[in-house]
């Protein structure tokens, strides 16, 4: 079955795109994508294959998971979203246990934000969140963005706590990608919970960095959002 897949993926490669977004996701020397291969393929064509492909194995899945290429990876994930829609519980703890046993696998910013919520935080909706905590203070990247964006199902359920909590972990964090998921929650924590909001950021923005506060209030009226912006609050 996973010579079909591959021979799936091959015949959408386009070399043009694949450029592009070699350069897009920070492939080169020192960036944070280093390695990472495309074949320039298109995410709806990506979650096509995805769907024609969902039965294989959980060891065929792992294969492509560990591939170089970022489209194999991401089917791969994708796979693993749509099985664990229409899993029962023994079938969702499956996939979740799978799932951060691979983590240095999902290893892009869009492999993080297009599984996580759905998988992770999804599992976690009815149960302890100790294990995002401790991602959050991993060292590894895409760990914490794992992390805050699993929230993200929390959210939408109106649960905000620990979207806030895992915040406030990753405040002093250096790297752009987590500055920017933080405040993207945050943002979204403010649509739900505006009052919650506002409390976390009278106590922490003065400390935040800078993108991740211009994320967070990026909804806010203008003149509240330079007060803000100039420490005026």
């Amino acid at each position: 079955m996973l010579q079909h897949v591959n021979k799936e993926i091959e015949k959408y490669s386009n070399k043009e795109k694949a450029k592009l977004l070699q350069g897009f996701f920070k492939t080169g020397k020192g960036e944070y994508g280093e390695g990472d291969v495309f074949l320039g393929i298109t995410v709806p064509k990506q979650r096509q294959i995805a769907e024609r492909f969902k039965d294989i194995g959980l060891n065929e899945i792992q294969e492509l998971l560990n591939s170089q290429i970022h489209e194999k990876r991401l089917i791969a994930l994708l796979i693993l979203v749509e099985r664990f829609k229409k899993s029962d519980e023994k079938g969702k703890k499956e996939i979740f246990e799978f799932y951060l046993n691979n983590t240095k696998r999902i290893n892009n910013w869009d492999l993080v934000d297009l599984s996580a919520p759905n998988i992770v935080g999804a599992f976690l909706l009815d149960k302890n969140r100790d294990t995002l905590h401790k991602l959050a203070i991993s060292e590894n990247l895409w760990e914490k963005r794992i992390s805050i964006i699993s929230t993200f199902a929390f959210i939408r359920n109106n649960e905000v706590e620990d979207t806030l909590n895992i915040s406030k972990s990753l405040l002093g964090d250096k790297h752009d990608l987590i500055h920017k998921a933080v405040g993207w929650a945050l943002r979204e924590v403010g649509k739900k919970n505006q009052e919650a909001l506002e409390d976390f950021l009278r106590k922490h923005y003065k400390i935040m960095p800078r993108t991740m506060l211009r994320y967070s209030i990026e909804k806010f009226p203008e003149e509240k959002r330079q007060k803000y912006i100039k420490g005026k609050i």
